[in-house]
């Protein structure tokens, strides 16, 4: 792990240097020393997913139930607000369901993150695949906490917490929290996804008060390894950024390097975030063993 110590520019690592940080990984993640931090491009690892695996693609999927103005096709947040602010936030909740209907497949690396003891996930993506995955490996003692938005619901709360099978639980001192910051279709399907979602929580995430308690308490002790992300677009970036926010590392991020944004590198830059440049289906076969 100490190629993973270092900061200062951007440090990417390929080849055997690649390997060889990856089996520190596990051993970090086996010790529950590594928090996950889980993206839709996860969902891709075994076929085409059932489900949108990008903004992009939800946003299409969107556009295709409700006409949008040219100047927003394609992105999520814009389209969503468009039909929030024009069809009612009950007909966006639908359509989010809709879009979100097909069966959760997990993966072999869903089913082995499943079955490790770990403190926390952090699942970024709306779909319940991990979840579902928690739920083979008949785990009872998982707190799936689920952000919410307040400008949707009107109340003072900035999450939702449930158990596997969707009834309301309050997290404990121990077992895993699957922390979904941007919440889940279900079993409430009270997402951020519009535009108007994130304004509280933009204002407020600076000084941690939409992160829940004991996902701070947790991160403090550990780093993170971002699985399947990209921070292609500011949102990601920031809502990543406050969620690592005084943990105590070292982090690292499987990508591909050669499709990383200049923002995207800047972002693992900054956050002293190690490049592993490696195609994520090898990747994960190294993490899982």
């Amino acid at each position: 792990m100490s190629a993973l110590l270092a900061g200062g520019p951007l440090e990417t690592l390929s080849g055997e240097a690649a390997v060889e940080a990856l089996a520190g990984l596990r051993t970090e993640l086996l010790a529950d020393r590594l928090v996950p931090y889980l993206g839709p491009e996860l969902l891709a690892l075994e076929g085409k997913p059932s489900v949108p695996a990008s903004p992009e693609e939800i946003a299409a999927a969107l556009q295709k139930r409700v006409p949008v103005p040219g100047r927003i096709r394609g992105n999520m947040w814009a389209v969503a607000q468009y039909i929030e602010s024009r069809r009612h936030r009950r007909t966006l909740k639908k359509l989010m369901a809709e879009v979100f209907a097909g069966e959760p497949r997990p993966s072999a690396f869903h089913r082995f993150l499943a079955q490790l003891s770990l403190s926390l996930v952090v699942d970024s993506w709306y779909d319940g695949t991990l979840a579902a995955a928690m739920v083979e490996a008949g785990r009872d003692d998982v707190a799936d906490l689920q952000g919410m938005s307040r400008a949707a619901i009107g109340e003072d709360r900035w999450y939702n917490a449930f158990d596997l099978t969707g009834s309301v639980t309050e997290p404990s001192a121990t077992g895993t929290l699957l922390y979904r910051p941007h919440g889940g279709i279900q079993p409430v399907g009270d997402v951020l996804v519009s535009d108007s979602d994130y304004v509280e929580a933009l204002t407020e995430i600076d000084i941690q008060t939409p992160i829940p308690e004991a996902v701070r308490e947790r991160r403090a002790t550990r780093g993170f390894l971002f699985l399947g992300c990209r921070f292609h677009d500011q949102m990601l970036r920031t809502y990543a950024r406050q969620i690592i926010k005084r943990s105590a590392g070292p982090h690292a991020c499987v990508a591909d390097a050669a499709t990383l944004t200049s923002n995207e590198q800047r972002f693992l830059a900054a956050g002293n975030i190690v490049l592993i440049d490696m195609p994520l289906v090898e990747a994960v076969r190294h993490l899982a063993g």
